[in-house]
């Protein structure tokens, strides 16, 4: 964007949905008028299917015109850009070179962050990784790893006690990067090394599925079939220089995974860390707290803690909410 105007950049926007949630979501988008983004930026592309079946590996009736199908999982998104276009838009409509993808669940997600999308490039990278510290040893979140001196990412239930507790002479956990659905991929590398290779990435999960028994439609009280899934990890090993960026959770990782009340990685979590975070700025930035309640700044307002200098020396009172 070097040389060219605000109004003259664009952020694309590209939203992987499900066929469930596909049209409520596009239709809330263009409810919102897009959030100032513009119908043009912002694209939406469904997650695959793919059909179940049977430890045999016969395909599974859900009924009896009806294949029973699953999701293919979150690596799904790789097929699926190419699928729906949206790599071909990427490419040709409007010539992006990188990519920096995360998963919805984070309330404090920095989209195109520049430091994270720098390091990489400067790096050269063909893949990233964003990483924040486990806050303890069983915290349910992957590790970045090396297998066979290869990047990976560990899922929290493959590693043993042990491994999960052990702990380097600092006293610091060896396994304690934690991965948090935060990545960058050259374009190139997506098409080139990815897309070929998708066919070597699947997972089998044993599973119940609902099976139609020549007359209705069984639910299974126990695993009946197999599903096929991929992860978006999973496509690590294949990087020829592959980084990763550390960063404080406190600013960059508050998961929403678990209803209201809940009392870790909720929305009530999420929110508290959010206020947190907004407080922090404004007090780095000479500002006082008074009273109690929420605090938040809006990021057309602030991205990261900046810009906050015309509150030095001002008193903000909570709750608030700081949108110019």
């Amino acid at each position: 964007a070097v040389g060219k105007s605000v109004q003259d950049v664009s952020l694309p926007f590209y939203i992987m949905t499900s066929p469930i949630n596909h049209k409520a979501t596009a239709a809330y988008f263009e409810e919102k008028d897009y959030f100032g983004l513009g119908k043009a930026n912002v694209f939406f592309f469904e997650q695959g299917m793919l059909p179940c079946v049977t430890e045999e590996g016969k395909i599974i009736m859900e009924t009896a015109g009806k294949v029973s199908m699953a999701p293919d999982g979150n690596g799904g998104i790789y097929p699926s850009l190419l699928s729906s276009g949206a790599l071909d838009d990427m490419e040709k409509s409007r010539g992006t070179k990188y990519l920096h993808v995360f998963s919805i669940d984070n309330a404090l997600v920095k989209p195109a962050d520049p430091g994270f999308l720098g390091f990489c490039l400067e790096q050269g990278a063909d893949c990233g990784n964003k990483s924040t510290w486990k806050s303890h040893a069983h915290e349910k979140v992957g590790v970045v790893a090396l297998r066979a001196g290869e990047p990976c990412v560990v899922e929290y239930s493959e590693i043993t006690q042990e491994m999960a507790e052990r702990t380097d002479d600092q006293g610091r956990l060896v396994f304690g990067a934690g991965n948090i659905c935060n990545h960058f991929y050259t374009l190139d590398f997506l098409r080139n090394t990815v897309l070929p290779n998708m066919g070597n990435l699947y997972h089998i999960a044993k599973k119940k599925i609902p099976y139609f028994d020549g007359q209705t439609t069984v639910k299974p009280d126990s695993n009946n079939g197999i599903k096929l899934e991929t992860f978006i990890f999973d496509v690590f090993p294949l990087s020829k220089n592959f980084c990763v960026w550390e960063v404080e959770r406190s600013q960059e990782f508050a998961p929403v995974k678990n209803g209201p009340g809940s009392p870790s990685d909720s929305p009530d979590t999420a929110r508290s860390m959010i206020s947190n975070m907004c407080q922090t700025w404004l007090t780095a930035a000479g500002a006082t707290i008074a009273k109690e309640g929420v605090c938040e700044i809006s990021p057309l307002v602030s991205y990261g803690g900046e810009g906050l200098e015309s509150y030095q020396g001002q008193t903000v009172e909570l709750p608030c909410h700081l949108s110019s």
